[in-house]
């Protein structure tokens, strides 16, 4: 480019040098045909015509020069070439955002305005939720401490009562628990949460101590832990609502997907598969070269990387998942980006990566280059102790609520059928340690005897031994693996240290046997009563399905995780599917 302009100014110098004459005109001549700007005060022009347009050279006989007066037009025959682009410059169309205005033609997106309008619509009900969690708590909690009479001493938590969910949209907004880029997926919308709980109870505790003020410690411990676990129900519930909707096909992301066919035919099927994420893939963006131009994955091609711009026109898309392929480098999903930038429309580069979450990675500058620093998963150390100690705690007051229906399912089991009321197993354990699981006996005493004769009825892949209608499972032992009731006893092996709340399914010695390297992964946490394979399908998940889920876990673990699964696993149980 700097070449190119150094030899215009070159051609520049080399011509002949234009001399701009100054004229003075007496008052009976005709007055010059100059631009305004450059006329003299008083001068008037009677026409837009002039008898002689041309004139041999640039001075005419008789003017005189004068220092002082305004300069004249050049005339002469125009000469097309000199306002033509430099040879330097192709007559090529230019793709590159730069040879593009920044402006964004009215109404050209709907799909942008349309997630624009859900995705708002779905803060201002966190909003209100928050809310109406700030202000139950208050109310509630303020109900028991000082029942329902206003005295002198209580009427200073009223007015705390009714502050608390001002106060508690403030916290939480500052958490950033309401950024668009937390919510809808994942546990970073409720690692927010919890973590402006834990900073708004922190931070009272912290006031009444420094100011000596004279605060209830019975209401302020039963308040904020109430509005904050109020909080993440409801929010919880929000998210499923919209998990639903998205289910059947509403509050999606309309998507096109870049990159080689076979990662294309991949995604699509991932996404496919789990709606939730709330991306629906429209259509895809091949090298030139590719063979699939035309249809991938019965989804429409809209051209090659250059064409990406224009496909989100015409599919009328919001967002652009560019896969990783070596011919989009830096510079090319730069130009993409700024392409992209004139609409809103969102980009997403998809990291080579396999189920690592986000908490693990952390992108970190190199010269301008963006590096990837991913962490290992914490497996051991004060984190290990902390989900423990939850663990039992939890299995210890689960068994506590619990006791009345365990002695009733305990009743049914015996009265029922002939045999002991608990399944006692051999099932392995984190790294590989074998122990004994308790449950309630849902199948007839012969059921292992009977194995072998109905082995080839199996309706799952893998390793697993499945059947819908098993003939060995009691009429009694039906409705108790319909809602997982019969999994009870296992909060004893929980509160043992043998199990965890949430994990990966406990294996039986012959399914470890035949376990490859990646799969042996699960054994390196404990297993669980819960875990990502039972809320997302439990027996109705193919065998590599329920494996990758495992390893997700077992990657991705976090307190925030587990809260996340043992409230789908209320859901799970009422729904029933793929227990049996």
């Amino acid at each position: 480019m700097s070449q190119g302009v150094s030899e215009e100014q070159a051609d520049a110098l080399s011509e002949t040098t234009v001399v701009l004459p100054i004229v003075t005109r007496p008052d009976d001549t005709e007055p010059d045909d100059t631009e305004p700007g450059n006329t003299e005060p008083g001068n008037t022009r009677p026409d837009n015509t002039r008898p002689d347009n041309t004139r041999p050279d640039n001075t005419r006989p008789g003017n005189t020069k004068s220092d002082n007066a305004p300069p004249q037009s050049v005339r002469g025959a125009p000469d097309p070439a000199r306002n033509q682009p430099s040879r330097q410059y192709s007559g090529a169309r230019n793709r590159s955002a730069a040879a593009r205005p920044f402006s964004r033609a009215r109404g050209r997106h709907v799909a942008m305005s349309r997630r624009q309008r859900w995705e708002s619509r779905y803060v201002r009900a966190l909003l209100l939720c928050d809310l109406v969690a700030g202000s139950v708590a208050g109310t509630a909690v303020f109900a028991l401490r000082f029942g329902d009479r206003v005295t002198t001493y209580n009427r200073a938590y009223i007015m705390l009562s009714v502050l608390l969910p001002v106060v508690l949209l403030v916290v939480l907004a500052v958490c950033r628990a309401y950024e668009r880029r937390y919510l809808f997926v994942g546990t970073d919308e409720y690692q927010r949460v919890i973590r402006g709980g834990v900073g708004l109870i922190a931070g009272v505790a912290l006031v009444s101590y420094a100011l000596d003020l004279d605060l209830a410690r019975s209401y302020v411990l039963a308040a904020l832990p109430t509005a904050i676990a109020a909080v993440l129900v409801l929010r919880f519930v929000l998210r499923k609502r919209l998990h639903w909707s998205r289910a059947r096909g509403e509050n999606l992301r309309r998507v096109i997907v870049v990159g080689h066919e076979l990662s294309v035919i991949g995604i699509t099927r991932q996404l496919r598969r789990e709606r939730y994420h709330g991306l629906e893939v429209i259509g895809a963006c091949l090298p030139p070269d590719a063979d699939g131009i035309g249809v991938v994955s019965d989804l429409p091609v809209y051209g090659t990387f250059d064409d990406v711009a224009s496909a989100v026109g015409l599919a009328d898309a919001d967002t652009v998942v560019v896969l990783s392929c070596p011919e989009l480098d830096g510079a090319a999903v730069r130009r993409l980006a700024w392409r992209l930038e004139r609409d809103e429309v969102d980009l997403v580069v998809a990291s080579a990566l396999v189920d690592v979450a986000g908490a693990r990675t952390t992108i970190r500058p190199f010269d301008g280059l963006p590096m990837l620093h991913v962490e290992h998963p914490r497996l051991h150390g004060g984190s290990r102790l902390v989900k423990d100690l939850v663990d039992r705690v939890g299995a210890l007051l689960l068994l506590i609520l619990f006791g009345p229906v365990l002695l009733g399912v305990a009743l049914c089991v015996r009265l029922t059928s002939r045999g002991p009321v608990l399944f006692r197993q051999i099932r392995v354990g984190r790294d590989g340690h074998e122990f004994r699981i308790f449950k309630f006996r849902s199948m007839y005493v012969d059921a292992e005897a009977r194995l072998a004769e109905l082995r080839h009825l199996n309706e799952h892949d893998g390793v697993l031994f499945k059947i819908r209608d098993d003939p060995r499972v009691t009429p009694v032992g039906r409705w108790l693996r319909r809602f997982s009731l019969d999994e009870l006893p296992q909060l004893l092996n929980v509160l043992s240290g043998r199990m965890s709340l949430v994990g990966p399914r406990p294996p039986l010695p012959a399914e470890v046997a035949a376990y490859a390297d990646d799969v042996r992964r699960r054994l390196a946490v404990k297993p669980g009563m819960t875990g990502l394979w039972q809320v997302s399908g439990r027996a109705d998940l193919s065998w590599e399905e329920a494996v990758r889920l495992d390893l997700r876990y077992v990657e991705n673990w976090s307190l925030s995780l587990d809260l996340v699964i043992l409230l789908r696993t209320l859901t799970a149980v009422v729904r029933s599917s793929g227990a049996y």
